[in-house]
């Protein structure tokens, strides 16, 4: 008893230590609103730019510099939003105000974390003001809160701002969830970064949603964990489909773009995955670690987590294999290529054959290996048959040279799956 005493004691002073180096800055929020003040009421656009520039850009801390290059604000947006969304930024002000009176719930949150997970790493957490880009980000050992966002509630006047700020403001009241989203950011500044496929996403949101929920003990205010969780079987058939098809992460992350009438459905999926991972393993304190630590370059790896957790119907090879073997093909090329790959350089059309109907909306090709030089110039598109089993373009040919065009993923089947991607590579004879 006396040592299990003195363990929980060491973990304190280790936490409390690790609190109070804490950095949280809000001079940006500040500054904002003193370059505000200068430049409402001027009409004239140069000088409404130039005390933006000495109030507030000039001004901008690391962090709200970061801000600045990871959302890519320009200036002119700022003035723009300023001007044409007087009611916004009058209801917001109060609010974002209140960023220092945040400090004790973040730092406490903070200090649960490193308790949870004590290989924590100090990240300083900067409050900044956006432009309707994010509510919370990273760059680095910094966690980067959009105030304008992020402080937003019921109180914020919504009428006349972007679609995205309203979806946001009615599914949410973020000001009440402002601790879990530093948190959350925290959490990703100790992460490996993703790599670009949908289930790398998934789970890099929703092990840091899981993780910062589990560590402060508060359930996540994102509507589509719980519809998630409430809806497991259909959300996860769903998933199964789009896990490996290029071009739908932003059905699921990220945007607009709603699946079962919820934005950023991804979360849920890597949060399930995260929470049943973490259920099974024997050694808990272990599995929070390799979740953080998870090299989303290992395949291997991920797989291991994925399978595991038993979120999905089939182990992930096997749904990989499925996926493939739906994929559609390219089964032949017309000018049919003679022994030694030559065409006649006066062809002026070529076909390629499809192994089941495609999407005609989408396609796209690319440079073979041999680069820019040799790529098979299309001259125009003819388009897709009437089956939508062909594809047909002109071409210019030169004599005696060497082609090459990658047809790529971007062709898509009918049933959504990419192409297999083919390599059209030929030669042309001699001329005469």
């Amino acid at each position: 008893m006396i040592l299990k005493s003195s363990l929980f004691l060491a973990i304190g002073l280790v936490s409390a230590s690790f609190c109070q180096s804490q950095r949280i800055i809000t001079t940006d929020v500040d500054y904002f609103w003193k370059a505000y003040d200068k430049v409402s009421g001027v009409k004239d656009s140069a000088l409404q730019a130039s005390l933006f520039k000495t109030w507030f850009i000039d001004k901008a801390s690391k962090g709200q510099q970061a801000l600045f290059e990871v959302r890519n604000y320009q200036p002119e947006q700022y003035r723009n939003a300023i001007n044409n969304y007087p009611a916004f930024w009058s209801s917001i002000r109060k609010n974002t105000l209140k960023a220092r009176s945040f400090e004790k719930e973040i730092r406490s949150n903070i200090a649960k974390l490193k308790a949870l997970y004590p290989p924590l790493r100090l990240s300083d957490i900067y409050f900044g003001v956006g432009v309707f880009r994010t509510n919370g980000t990273i760059k680095n050992d910094m966690v980067l809160i959009g105030t304008e966002m992020a402080l937003s509630d019921k109180t914020v006047n919504i009428d006349n701002v972007p679609q995205h700020v309203k979806e946001f403001n009615r599914q949410n009241t973020p000001i009440n969830d402002i601790g879990l989203l530093c948190t959350h950011e925290y959490v990703h500044t100790q992460q490996n970064l993703p790599v670009d496929n949908l289930l790398s996403y998934c789970l890099y949101e929703g092990i840091a949603e899981f993780v910062s929920t589990f560590a402060i003990n508060k359930p996540s205010y994102a509507p589509a964990i719980r519809f998630g969780a409430d809806n497991y079987e259909k959300v996860r058939n769903q998933f199964e489909e789009d896990i490996f098809i290029t071009g739908r992460t932003y059905h699921w992350l990220w945007s607009s773009n709603q699946i079962f009438g919820f934005r950023d459905m991804g979360y849920s999926v890597g949060y399930e995955i995260a929470q049943r991972f973490y259920r099974q393993a024997a050694d808990k304190k272990a599995a929070i670690k390799q979740l953080i630590e998870l090299d989303y370059t290992d395949e291997a790896e991920v797989a291991l987590v994925v399978n595991e957790s038993h979120y999905l119907s089939k182990p992930l090879e096997q749904l990989y294999m499925e996926f493939e073997k739906n994929r559609p093909t390219v089964l032949k090329v017309e000018p049919a290529f003679n022994d030694q790959n030559l065409v006649n350089p006066d062809t002026e059309i070529v076909t390629l054959f499809f192994s089941e109907p495609m999407d005609i909306k989408v396609r796209g090709f690319d440079f073979g290996p041999l680069g820019e030089n040799n790529v098979l110039k299309v001259q125009e598109i003819i388009g897709f048959s009437e089956d939508k089993k062909r594809f047909s373009f002109k071409v210019k040919l030169e004599p005696g040279k060497e082609y090459q065009s990658l047809a790529t993923n971007r062709f898509m089947s009918e049933k959504g799956y990419p192409l297999k991607p083919f390599l059209i590579h030929f030669r042309t004879a001699q001329g005469k």
